[in-house]
């Protein structure tokens, strides 16, 4: 991605948005946010509101003239914006097609008419479902989700591919492990500590709290995204980016524990093998792809999680 490039990212204000800005902005890049900022924060781009190559536009992908206003004159487009709560689709069936699949409509449509050719999705792990090959490499199919957010987020790849072929653009699309660090807004560390917060004797998890999952640091992921777009020129690329290890949700309670420095923690445990309707107990992405381009995590999963735990107690 050559400097210096006018980029658009949707979603900028939130977790894993304000993190690629922040990198972007670094690079010398002119860069765009559009964010309706019902999950993201102000706060998360405080600082690049002092950089005179820093936009902010409030506005909601569901305003078809308004991301199209956004799009004149761009370069490349990263597209984060989405409704992360893979358990509200359990409860809010209209949620995800909206925040996703409508959104990421709206957005392809506007970058057409724009004639905006290159773009980078934020995608997820839980398309695979529940894989029966793991390590999951990018090629594992069928895809067959079990939540409606992963169904969503697959739906979106194909409107992307489709989109690249038909109309000559080039896409990047990135399926996440758990990504965690500091501005993490929702996920099982987050959780963790709130509840610790209000009941620091005892300690609820959901399931049976041995589900295993990769997880992943947000400094890791961004870098991992930045080099993946330069070193990969397919029409359609389409990249796992995770760790190369496991944790269970018991063991990040203990880590959570130990950060706060609490002792005597009763756990206990909702029952089951998931911890919610969609919930894929095992998770683990294959990454070899990605290795092969010459990059590869630094950070473990437990790692990833107690250096989270961490910045969040401290308020980062």
């Amino acid at each position: 991605m050559p400097a210096k490039n006018k980029i658009l990212v949707t979603g900028g204000a939130g977790f894993i948005g304000s993190h690629l800005v922040d990198r972007l902005l670094e690079r010398g890049n002119e860069v765009l946010v559009f964010d309706n900022l019902s999950s993201g924060d102000l706060k998360f781009i405080e600082h690049p509101l002092e950089n005179p190559d820093f936009t902010l536009v409030e506005g909601d992908l569901l305003d078809p003239e308004a991301i199209e206003r956004v799009c004149k004159g761009v370069d490349f487009v990263f597209h984060v914006a989405a409704n992360p709560d893979v358990k509200l689709g359990a409860s809010d069936t209209r949620v995800h097609f909206d925040q996703n699949i409508l959104a990421t409509y709206n957005l392809l449509e506007a970058m057409r008419r724009q004639g905006v050719g290159k773009l980078a999705f934020t995608s997820t792990s839980t398309v695979y479902g529940e894989a029966k090959v793991m390590p999951t490499p990018e090629g594992y199919g069928p895809l067959i989700p079990i939540s409606l957010y992963g169904a969503s987020k697959l739906a979106c790849e194909a409107l992307i591919t489709s989109y690249a072929h038909t109309f000559d653009m080039q896409a990047w699309i990135f399926r996440f492990a758990n990504i965690v660090g500091p501005r993490s807004t929702h996920g099982i560390t987050v959780d963790f500590i709130r509840k610790l917060r209000e009941t620091p004797e005892k300690l609820e998890i959901l399931g049976d709290g041995k589900q295993e999952k990769s997880y992943l640091h947000i400094s890791e992921c961004v870098e991992s995204i930045l080099f993946t777009i330069e070193k990969s020129e397919e029409e359609v690329n389409i990249f796992n980016i995770g760790s190369e290890d496991t944790i269970s949700a018991t063991r990040i309670g203990e880590i959570v524990v130990e950060e706060m420095g609490l002792s005597n923690v009763e756990f206990t445990y909702t029952g089951g093998s998931r911890g919610w309707k969609g919930d894929v107990p095992r998770m683990r992405l294959g990454i070899e792809k990605l290795k092969g381009m010459g990059w590869e995590p630094g950070y473990t999963s437990e790692r990833s999680v107690r250096e989270t735990a961490r910045s969040l107690l401290d308020g980062k």
